[in-house]
């Protein structure tokens, strides 16, 4: 979306290269970036682990992961055969035997740009870097990558960041949150400012409420280690679902530049009224999933996942009502849902209008669906708006929703890259807009945490919901408390 630089000759080096997010997304991105020229023929990429892997055994490894990926639909040999010689393994153990780094060392050349991709657990990332210092790799031009989690708390998250920017200085610092680089996401930007006919309307005086939803049928798997640590609060609320937020509600920047947009979303997380005391009650629910069936199959509870103790309070599921304090959206509900293991699979912003000051047409205060406009981020990504059209015939007048649609599959005939390819894209040309900055994590985490310490002091324990169902009903009850219903209830059937 931004205007990018060629890309440079780079020497990409991915901590935890051997592992799942190395395997499931990121060699693939590369491998789908090169394919369509967008990486140097200078490029380079670097599997660091503790793994002891030969170049070869990387290759195979890697060519199985690329022929397995679903946005690979066809594998073109000599394309895969160029990426494959990119790649080479260097040993690593940090903490551990020095002579890694030294190794790492040797297999750099001091002509090459420096990407330093962390694929690892974030409590890591600080001695990664440390060792990038000490072994005198952590170059002035050179960046880093980081994944979530960046701590559980404002406390950790801010001694993460310190870790980290002790070596490296914020403007070299790239916090990756993939939701940012969908398509759709990006587009919502250019639905908001780009189009003189919408940017009118989104204020309170025209919109009655959003609802932001991140759902999946996919239960936490072989994550269940992970997920007892972290749960759908930290894993999706404070990253993802918050920075959603941020781009729906945030006043239009200067100019499409990092600094101006990252601006404006920190004045989003700012303007959050706080949920503490008894509104945490009110204003949030969380669930954990039970035992069910989704899509036709039966399914373990969350309790029956490998990995994690018999008993457990982690909420699978969190649904919440936020208020922003500033003039644009004062009175506005946003509604905000995530959780796994239900029946259907959205990644949604949903916009409500408010019905007409008065209406001529009789019984048209009551169609349901009638004034939304809904960014799908996933499945399908696309824009549809629904509005009232007079349904065609003689006698008395009826009105009905009708949909007007945009596809992005229908309608461009380019493939629209994956998350990860433009955001690896974005770091290999030094374009920093899409990530977040440092002050944005901590005023998120901010917001989240005093909800977060107000279920761990009270006796109450996430409610159980069907696997395959719509989730808890504590979640239905937040939203309706008001007289309103999730999009996906209030839809002609």
């Amino acid at each position: 979306m931004s205007q990018q630089s060629a890309p440079r000759p780079t020497d990409l080096v991915v901590f935890g290269g051997t592992g799942d997010l190395s395997m499931r997304k990121l060699l693939p991105s590369l491998y789908l970036l090169d394919r369509d020229g967008h990486l140097d023929g200078g490029t380079r990429v670097i599997a660091v682990s503790r793994d002891g892997l030969t170049d070869a055994d990387l290759r195979d490894k890697t060519s199985s992961a690329v022929r397995g990926h679903p946005a690979v639909q066809v594998v073109e040999p000599d394309v895969l055969r160029r990426f494959l010689d990119r790649l080479s393994h260097v040993t690593v153990d940090v903490g551990g035997d020095p002579s890694g780094w030294a190794a790492l060392a040797a297999a750099l050349d001091p002509g090459r740009d420096r990407v330093f991709y962390l694929a690892v657990p974030p409590m890591i990332s600080g001695d990664i870097c440390r060792g990038l210092d000490g072994a005198g790799l952590a170059t002035p031009g050179s960046r880093v990558v980081m994944e979530k989690p960046l701590g559980r708390d404002l406390a950790s998250s801010r001694a993460v960041n310190d870790a980290v920017g002790a070596v490296f200085d914020e403007q070299r610092i790239y916090r990756i949150d993939h939701y940012l680089g969908k398509e759709t996401v990006q587009n919502l930007l250019v639905l908001r400012f780009a189009n003189v006919f919408l940017e009118p309307l989104w204020n309170s005086r025209w919109i009655d409420h959003v609802q932001i939803t991140a759902t999946e049928t996919v239960g936490v798997g072989g994550r269940r280690g992970y997920y007892d640590t972290s749960g759908a609060m930290r894993d999706m609320v404070q990253n993802h679902l918050l920075q959603l937020l941020c781009l729906t509600a945030m006043e239009p920047p200067a100019s499409y530049d990092r600094e101006a947009v990252r601006d404006e979303k920190l004045k989003v997380l700012q303007s959050l009224r706080p949920v503490t005391g008894d509104r945490v009650a009110e204003d949030t629910a969380r669930g954990q999933y039970g035992r069910g069936t989704v899509q036709g199959v039966e399914v373990h509870g969350y309790l029956d996942e490998a990995g994690g103790p018999a008993v457990s309070d982690t909420e699978t599921f969190v649904a919440l009502r936020a208020e922003i304090a500033n003039w644009r959206w004062a009175g506005v509900p946003f509604y905000l849902r995530t959780g796994k293991r239900v029946g259907h699979a959205r990644s949604e912003i949903v916009i409500r209008f408010r019905e007409v000051p008065h209406t001529i047409f009789p019984g048209t205060d009551t169609v349901p669906g009638a004034g939304s406009l809904v960014i799908r981020l996933q499945p399908d990504e696309g824009i549809h708006l629904t509005m009232l059209a007079k349904t065609p015939g003689a006698g008395a007048l009826r009105l009905r929703p009708v949909p007007l649609e945009l596809s992005f599959a229908d309608t461009f005939s380019t493939r629209s890259p994956e998350a990860y390819e433009r955001l690896l894209m974005d770091v290999l040309t030094g374009d920093s807009t899409l990530f977040m900055r440092r002050d944005e994590v901590e005023a998120a985490w901010r917001w989240v945490d005093p909800i977060i310490e107000a279920w761990n002091s009270t006796d109450t324990t996430p409610e159980t919901y069907p696997a395959g169902s719509a989730g808890p009903e504590g979640a239905h009850r937040l939203i309706g408390r008001t007289g309103r219903t999730w999009h996906e209830e209030e839809q002609p059937r």
